[in-house]
């Protein structure tokens, strides 16, 4: 298959270790992966915060950026990132539809039909559970509000994750309670946020784990400085990066991201 990356803009800035992984993943498993180099913002941020018509710029290059995908030249694109997959499908037909284009709605959702959180491409798309990855370590795993419930990943992950050679899994009790992330929720609520994460980290302590996994690095850029602050010794890492290497070809991170145009 041919997929075009979206990088996610947090990524792309901060975290640029999740999409090489996803690139190195998908390579290792015989795909091409393409990066689309006008892509920017979803406009996620703009939209959860009111912004509709600072997001509508956003959406129309996203649609003009990832239209090949409609026309064939891509076969599908991956998101390494659950909530920005949940916005394109619901968040950016509705501020085209705000502002009676409802050609570019049209667009932005086929496109949406074509956009895949990486965890759905690999198991719904690609047909896999095994990706021959090796990852000897004690792990628990973070399924974020979004993932969830908005883009609704489902089990993936973790089916993706019992299947990786050498990894010692930890269901993570109360799961599926927020980190108190969600965005600039932990900004404007900060007590309350400050709350939710240290239960959160405690839950993740009480596993043992030596690694936080999770499929969205906004929160665990959360999560990880919590962790950081209090010297839990638990490092984060995306779903990808976990799924990247083998025991033949252990999978590292370079500073050289030009190859995702970074």
């Amino acid at each position: 298959m041919k997929i075009a990356l979206f990088a996610t803009c947090v990524c792309d800035a901060m975290f640029p270790q999740a999409p090489q992984a996803t690139v190195h993943l998908l390579e290792r498993l015989g795909h091409e992966v393409v990066f689309p180099e006008t892509q920017a913002c979803c406009g996620q941020m703009h939209v959860n915060t009111g912004y509709f018509k600072e997001a509508l710029p956003l959406v129309e290059n996203h649609v003009k950026t990832f239209l090949p995908v409609l026309d064939g030249e891509w076969d599908a694109i991956v998101v390494p990132s659950g909530s920005c997959t949940g916005s394109i499908r619901h968040q950016q037909k509705l501020v085209a539809d705000e502002f009676g284009k409802s050609e570019l709605g049209n667009l932005a959702q086929a496109i949406a039909g074509k956009t895949y959180e990486l965890s759905e491409l690999i198991v719904d798309v690609l047909g896999l559970e095994d990706v021959g990855a090796y990852f000897p370590h004690r792990v628990t795993y973070h399924p974020t509000c979004h993932s969830m419930r908005i883009a609704k990943v489902g089990d993936k992950p973790y089916r993706l994750l019992r299947a990786v050679e050498g990894i010692d899994f930890v269901e993570l009790p109360e799961e599926k309670s927020c980190c108190g992330f969600g965005g600039t929720f932990a900004m404007k609520n900060q007590a309350t946020s400050t709350a939710m994460l240290a239960d959160k980290m405690s839950n993740i302590q009480s596993t043992k784990a030596e690694i936080l996994v999770a499929g969205d690095y906004s929160c665990m850029m959360h999560i990880g400085g919590g962790l950081s602050r209090i010297r839990a010794g638990i490092r984060a890492m995306h779903l990808a990066e976990v799924l990247a290497g083998t025991k033949d070809e252990p999978w590292i991170p370079t500073e050289d991201t030009t190859k995702l145009g970074v």
